[in-house]
């Protein structure tokens, strides 16, 4: 029995042959370096020329309610949880597929005990017969000369790598969506103080426009005029009140925890957006170290291992049943001299005729690796976009922040000029109404350009690989 058992352990050793094609990572479909043009201009270099995917997301993020806010959703959010338990069950698969390429050497104690009738018995008195057994055994272990059972640990491997990659990637997606929400509340918070203050303002001028029409100054179009203002501020307060709870709503979400006040923000969007700029000019083969084109990658490389799987299927499959031992009619002379016993049963396999199932079973190997491929390229090209158009916004935000920040500015002033003309009758309340409109819209637009802003430095931060360490 021991020599048996070197016999299959030297076997196992030798089969190191693999019908897999080797792997070649296909060229990746894209330029090797970003676009070019008026949308992507230069970002202002930071000293710092580490790519995305080695900055820390606690060191992205400068503001501590928002890097607080971020741990929370990483110890609560159930969408990375259940990324996390899809690993362990891929590491158990794995180990499962492992485990194949071992012989499983089991032990057993037995007893058969059966009855010989009296009529059949010599003496004509029937008596009890019983065999005892104990013996070590090795079942149909497979020698893998043609690497199936390899092959099939090798995909099993690149599967469960795959989902670890999945997982990062869940991550990055997370840390974005949690503080691009925070951003949005932030926006949206200051949304509302601006309908607050446009209401508290509007209803002033309401009531001066109603004293001066009962007192005969003017027409009711001033006084109408000025409460449709106040009705519409009044209606966009509800808006964003409204707004601000859903925003509050889809933190928590994220966060799968309830969050308190004290990790909301509080002042306003430009004092919050403390986030760390991101060096410019990486090239585009960092898209290869992203955790989703790594994940496509770890398909790939399983899908080329199932074709090795596959070819084996032509090929003969050779397994082994071993088994040694001691037998005695007692169980006192069950492991006495001359009690030994053992069985050796090598199989051999040879495929002659199956109606085709090998060939086909081949055909769809190579198929899904071709699949594997396409995916694979797709998941570059999509990357490639998501950064494209993050730069290209990068590219031209500063000059919009600005463009909005003068325009608020100069309806600003162009607003209390009207309104001192129509506080001295030298102008028409209807022209002063305008112009606070016009400056209400412009404050919006500011809002609007911030939160833009600080949230492409978010999604560069995420499309570039960021925010899974």
């Amino acid at each position: 029995m021991t020599k048996t058992l070197i016999t299959a352990a030297v076997a196992a050793l030798l089969a190191g042959c693999s019908l897999a094609p080797v792997y070649e990572r296909p060229q990746a479909p894209v330029t090797p370096a970003w676009p070019q043009g008026e949308a992507y201009k230069p970002a202002a270099q930071t000293g710092d020329e580490r790519q995305a995917g080695d900055i820390a997301w606690r060191e992205f993020i400068a503001d501590d309610k928002l890097r607080q806010l971020v741990e929370l959703a990483l110890n609560n959010n159930r969408d990375l949880r259940v990324s996390i338990l899809n690993i362990e069950r891929a590491r158990a698969q794995y180990g499962v597929t492992r485990a194949a390429q071992l012989p499983a050497v089991n032990a057993s104690v037995g007893q058969t005990a059966n009855r010989v009738a009296d009529n059949q018995s010599p003496d004509g008195e029937g008596y009890i017969n019983r065999q005892y057994s104990a013996g070590l055994g090795i079942t149909s272990f497979e020698l893998d000369f043609f690497g199936r059972v390899k092959n099939l640990s090798e995909a099993g491997l690149q599967q469960y790598l795959g989902t670890q990659e999945a997982r990062r990637a869940q991550q990055i997606a997370l840390v974005a969506e949690v503080a691009n929400a925070w951003l949005t509340l932030a926006a949206d918070q200051e949304r509302l103080r601006l309908a607050q203050d446009t209401l508290k303002s509007q209803q002033i001028s309401f009531e001066l426009s109603k004293r001066r029409f009962q007192a005969g100054a003017t027409s009711g179009l001033d006084m109408y005029e000025a409460q449709q203002s106040v009705e519409t501020a009044r209606s966009d307060m509800a808006i964003y009140t409204a707004q601000v709870a859903a925003d509050q709503n889809a933190l928590t979400l994220l966060a799968g925890a309830p969050v308190g006040p004290e990790l909301l923000p509080q002042g306003s969007l430009t004092q919050v957006t403390q986030l760390t700029e991101l060096p410019a000019g990486v090239p585009s083969s960092v898209l290869q170290r992203r955790p989703d084109v790594l994940s496509a990658e770890r398909s790939l490389q399983a899908a080329n291992a199932n074709i090795g799987v596959a070819r084996a299927a032509f090929f003969p499959s050779i397994s082994l049943t071993a088994s040694a031992g001691s037998a005695s009619g007692d169980l006192s002379g069950l492991f006495k001299a001359g009690s030994g016993v053992w069985s050796f049963v090598p199989q051999l396999t040879l495929p002659i005729f199956n109606g085709g199932a090998n060939r086909a079973n081949l055909d769809i190997a190579k198929a899904d690796r071709d699949i594997a491929v396409a995916q694979y390229e797709k998941a570059i090209q999509s990357a490639f976009r998501e950064v494209a158009d993050a730069l290209a916004q990068r590219g031209t935000l500063d000059e919009r922040v600005a463009s909005q920040a003068a325009l608020a500015e100069a309806s600003a002033r162009s607003y209390r000029i009207y309104e001192a003309r129509y506080q001295k009758g030298a102008d028409t309340y209807q022209t002063s109404l305008t112009a606070q409109r016009n400056l209400y819209t412009a404050q919006q637009g500011l809002i609007s350009a911030r939160l833009a802003k600080a949230s492409n430095q978010v999604t560069l931060y995420k499309v570039l690989g960021g925010g899974w360490q």
